[in-house]
């Protein structure tokens, strides 16, 4: 099943569609409830091995990822491949994944 679409059923049987903006919000927080646990179980890094997330808050993360592109009509999957391209061609270009 693609995911996406996934959440864009769930998003309109339970009518909860708002504006993008609201939706990078919730993204942003998400992603900082991630690093709150990661923070938090590495004892601010200084015990990186033990460095653990909840699964929910990465499929909190996830969701609000994919409403995202739902409401600015992206193809996740098409913006993934976009990426790991852009991805190989730095690799093969310069041998490192890193914007610079």
């Amino acid at each position: 099943m693609d995911e996406q679409a996934r959440v864009a059923r769930f998003v309109d049987e339970h009518d909860l569609s708002c504006p993008p903006a609201y939706r990078l919000l919730d993204l942003s927080a998400e992603v900082g409830e991630l690093a709150a646990d990661a923070t938090e179980s590495s004892e601010y890094g200084t015990t990186p091995d033990a460095l653990s997330v909840k699964e929910d808050e990465l499929g909190d993360t996830l969701f609000a990822l994919l409403a995202l592109c739902e409401e600015l009509d992206v193809d996740a999957g098409e913006a993934l491949d976009t990426a790991i391209g852009k991805y190989e061609r730095r690799l093969t270009e310069r041998g490192d994944a890193g914007s610079q």
